[in-house]
């Protein structure tokens, strides 16, 4: 028989697959094991609708004779992964004068009309591919309520468009749409929104034909959808709509005739007019959600009293409602708590830790860019840090705007609630502190101007905006909106916390947190971070306290005036380190040394230097010849990290100093504090030895003062080729090696993280780079890079302890690239420690699986 290879009727036993005729046609076929009510339904594989949109169409008059006679059938999209979307479904296939005439018979004129133009809408529409403006106003009315005049003209606009009568034949009706549904998936635009959502380039599309149960006799006959959790909270609740003499989902875009599913005081429900029909609805529910595993929506139809089903598919859910939703499968002995682990993508728990837009509201955008760091935020808009800390001061929520930020907008940034900036890209200055912070960020705002002279943001539509006035921020979407939008709070809830625990009972490498301050470490804890990775002391001199010390002591005129100046430091990076390791409670905390160079502490504008000028008592022209004197033709590159350690001992010294009396106060209350301090930008096996012997120095008198003992461990930040390269020799004289994968790529790629934005975007459309390099680990270059530092390291210290402490160390590729080099922790904003801990699960669990497969064991 022709039709065997063509298409397969869906039945319990039939040779159905996902991989073959899509997830919609696997799902009915569970269905139909399950003994539902659903349809006669026949499913198209991908290769017949392949052939179909290449001109091999099958035969539709067999297609036609596997129903009933006089039977309307609806097509409907498969796809492999039903997020990929496809073409429109098309109800009531095989309407004609003569079935209606049959129909005004039995259902009367109304009903009959009624189906007859919904079908020539969607022939005309989707298939003949006309104009819908054409039928705008071609509708059933008030005016003309069994719609006799609405069928005519639409037959009518028809027949004027294409020249030809509306199609009689039922088999040249399917054929039509089985061509046209086909061909839409091979567009052009079909595969870029599929190849957006992450469908390969060629994915399949299969069709389901389905014997249509009507829902338009008399009394409630009628179609609804019907689910049994919220969409977005993924709580247990009965939702969804039920409209009388109605098909598809109209109930859900309906008004008239709607009512709800479950008793409800606001109106009419199907509960107390059916329920026998409920009742059913309700096990059926339950019955897929255990034998399906999942949260189904279900499409079905009452035709008096008779209920079918014609559909289910995933709920629809929000990253809240996924999370909750696999948390109770698992509880509910469902699925295993394994599968549960790998069923939600780690990125998805950025958008639970932050306030975000509710995705119900109108969103009035003014401006885009690229989404730095997720959440949302309300606040008046102001343009400089100055502004957002004297704002912050009064309690007000503020929004920073700024062409680019610098160093010196740190704690402009720390008193806003978001940021936005109209350069940059994921790896700019503003969207790492922003994701370290936990601020909604955008950088690379199009759309709008900043002038911060003026105070002002203008858009394209040439909307003005003032500072005071009020913005929403959505870092997730990376979208600006005008005034306040409602926002849905932070989902940290049981479910949150039951998920990452469960993922700590499995993932085999550990996840610290990058931390400068106490709320930072607040946070990490509150995330179970596993300790902190990387503590950036520069950070902590930027107060404006601390600031005029700094600046006194770049002005030094020799070692022992730079001493009295960081002798006044001292306290208080004494004080920051304590509060660390209290908060901590014993947990590791990995210190990196100064690092930046110094002209990042000096003012760049006229206006600061005379006001520094003033605060040191000097002539403006000492300051300005000092400020060019530090001046770098490439200062990333030039006088900092252990370059300064090493000519400006001093710097050092204190810090040393500070962590060691931290530790022993701390310690002394009953935590015990092992500090770990970290040099940055070693190359050479011989800056380690100088800065290990000072420092050893430095914790011998330390001991000596205090009269007591305690431990560290001294490591190097590898971040330059070289260090990876001799990591062999530099493991001599270090306990750790933590790979700072950010300046690693800088330095491998000769690329400024910085000005790449420019470009990037260019180089990964035209395949240049496969990944923007700072923003996901290249595990090629800069892997092979940590891959031999790992292995010359171990090689000559096997007992050294390896990590990442990069931009890189949250995403999930880059953990499975550290596992595969037997790395000991990763390390990362601590707003990202919530996917490193689930990534790091997944990967655990798919090792186990892999394992299990190979020895056969459950």
């Amino acid at each position: 028989m022709a039709g065997l290879s063509e298409y397969t009727l869906i039945t319990p036993t039939a040779g159905i697959s996902v991989d073959a005729h899509g997830g919609r046609a696997k799902c009915l076929q569970r269905l139909v094991r399950l003994d539902m009510p659903v349809p006669r339904t026949l499913a198209l594989s991908f290769d017949v609708v392949a052939g179909i949109a290449a001109g091999a169409m099958p035969d539709t008059s067999a297609i036609m004779r596997e129903f009933a006679e006089g039977a309307l059938i609806s097509v409907r999209p498969s796809s492999e992964d039903p997020d990929w979307g496809g073409p429109r479904a098309v109800l009531n296939i095989g309407m004609n004068d003569e079935r209606h005439a049959q129909f005004v018979e039995q259902e009367g004129r109304a009903s009959a009309n009624a189906l007859y133009l919904r079908f020539i809408h969607a022939y005309a529409i989707y298939v003949a591919r006309l104009d819908p403006d054409m039928f705008e106003d071609i509708s059933i009315h008030a005016g003309d309520p069994d719609g006799d005049k609405a069928l005519k003209d639409a037959l009518q606009a028809y027949e004027d468009e294409t020249d030809e009568v509306f199609p009689q034949d039922p088999a040249r009706q399917l054929g039509e749409v089985l061509r046209s549904m086909a061909r839409v998936w091979t567009g052009t635009t079909a595969r870029l929104l599929r190849s957006a959502k992450g469908a390969p380039e060629n994915a399949g599309l299969g069709l389901v034909v389905q014997e249509m149960a009507l829902g338009i006799s008399g009394g409630v006959s009628g179609s609804g959808v019907i689910q049994f959790v919220d969409s977005q909270t993924g709580l247990p609740q009965v939702t969804g709509r039920y409209k009388s003499q109605s098909q598809g989902r109209d109930a859900l875009a309906g008004k008239d005739n709607v009512m709800f599913l479950n008793k409800d005081p606001r109106g009419t429900s199907l509960q107390s007019l059916l329920p026998d029909q409920f009742d059913q609805l309700l096990k059926d529910g339950e019955l897929m959600r255990r034998r399906l595993r999942e949260e189904m929506q279900i499409e079905f139809t009452i035709e008096e009293g008779v209920l079918s089903i014609l559909d289910a598919v995933r709920v629809q859910r929000s990253a809240r409602a996924a999370l909750r939703i696999v948390v109770d499968l698992a509880r509910d002995g469902v699925i295993s708590r394994e599968e549960a682990l790998t069923r939600l993508n780690p990125h998805s728990l950025t958008e639970l830790l932050h306030p975000q837009v509710d995705p119900s509201v109108k969103r009035d955008t003014i401006a885009r860019g690229i989404g730095a760091s997720p959440g949302a935020a309300i606040g008046k808009i102001v343009f400089s840090a100055t502004a957002a800390q004297h704002a912050a001061a009064k309690g007000e929520s503020v929004i920073l705007l700024r062409r680019e930020t610098s160093p010196e907008d740190i704690r402009g940034m720390h008193a806003s609630v978001a940021v936005v900036t109209e350069k940059g890209g994921m790896t700019s200055h503003a969207a790492v502190i922003a994701r370290g912070l936990g601020l909604p960020c955008i950088v690379g705002a199009h759309g709008l101007k900043i002038n911060t002279r003026k105070k002002t943001l203008v858009t394209d539509d040439k909307r003005h905006f003032s500072e005071g006035d009020e913005l929403t921020v959505d870092g997730s979407l990376g979208e600006v909106l005008a005034g306040p939008a409602k926002l849905l709070d932070a989902a940290l809830d049981d479910a949150f916390t039951t998920l990452l625990d469960w993922a700590d009972d499995v993932r085999d490498i550990d996840v610290r947190a990058n931390a400068d301050t106490p709320s930072d470490a607040l946070t990490a804890r509150r995330f179970a971070a596993q300790g902190i990775g990387l503590c950036r002391t520069e950070h902590m001199f930027f107060e404006d306290d601390r600031l005029t010390v700094m600046r006194e002591m770049i002005f030094a005129d020799g070692a022992e005036d730079r001493r009295t100046a960081l002798d006044r430091l001292m306290p208080m990076q004494r004080a920051d380190f304590q509060e660390l390791f209290e908060i901590m409670k014993g947990q590791s905390v990995c210190i990196r040394l100064f690092d930046p160079p110094l002209h990042e502490f000096l003012p760049s504008t006229r206006e600061g230097t005379l006001e520094l000028a003033e605060g040191l008592d000097l002539p403006v022209s000492t300051v300005t010849a000092r400020i060019a004197a530090l001046t770098e033709f490439n200062p990333m590159l030039g006088m900092r990290g252990v370059r300064l350690g090493i000519t400006i001992p001093e710097i050092y010294d204190m810090q040393a100093r500070a962590i060691f009396e931290a530790a022993v106060e701390v310690t002394k209350r009953g935590d015990i504090v092992v500090p770990e301090i970290m040099i940055p930008l070693v190359s050479a096996q011989k800056e380690a030895e100088l800065v290990r012997s000072r420092i050893d120095a430095v914790a011998a008198a330390v001991r000596y003062v205090e009269g007591v003992d305690f431990t560290y461990r001294l490591g190097v930040m590898v971040e330059t080729p070289r260090a990876a390269l001799r990591a062999g020799d530099i493991a001599l004289n270090s306990d750790f090696l933590s790979f700072g994968t950010n300046d690693l790529t800088q330095m491998t790629y000769g690329l400024s993280r910085d000005d790449a934005a420019r470009f990037m975007s260019e180089y990964v459309k035209q395949g240049v780079f496969a990944e923007d390099p700072f923003h996901v680990l290249d595990t090629d270059g800069v892997g092979e890079l940590l891959m031999i530092g790992a292995e010359r390291g171990r090689a000559a210290r096997p007992q050294v302890v390896l990590s990442i402490c990069g931009e890189h160390g949250g995403n999930p590729e880059s953990i499975a690239f550290c596992r595969q080099a037997g790395f000991d922790y990763v390390s990362c904003s601590p707003y990202r420690v919530p996917v490193a801990r689930l990534a790091a699960a997944q990967l655990a669990v798919a090792d186990g699986l892999k394992l299990r497969t190979i020895t056969g064991s459950k």
